[in-house]
């Protein structure tokens, strides 16, 4: 499990896309005119196997506190 701190508020930053990338998953917080973005690098979430379950159970967390969640496409 992923433990989530230092996170903008859901009420400045409502929208949460989550994007695998090449070695870290990208969270882009949007709401209004502002944007603040979180990379998380794959090797802080442990030795897992499945990227994909990890960015999954990711977005389903960041909804759980309340953010409306997107997955973003990898470019």
């Amino acid at each position: 499990m992923v433990r989530l701190i230092g996170l903008p508020h859901v009420s400045r930053f409502p929208r949460a896309t989550v994007t695998l990338r090449e070695g870290f998953i990208e969270i882009l917080f949007g709401g209004g005119q502002y944007e603040r973005r979180v990379d998380v690098k794959l090797e802080y979430l442990g030795d897992i196997e499945d990227v994909e379950g990890a960015e999954l159970r990711l977005l389903a967390r960041l909804q759980e506190l309340g953010y409306e969640v997107e997955r973003g496409h990898p470019t």
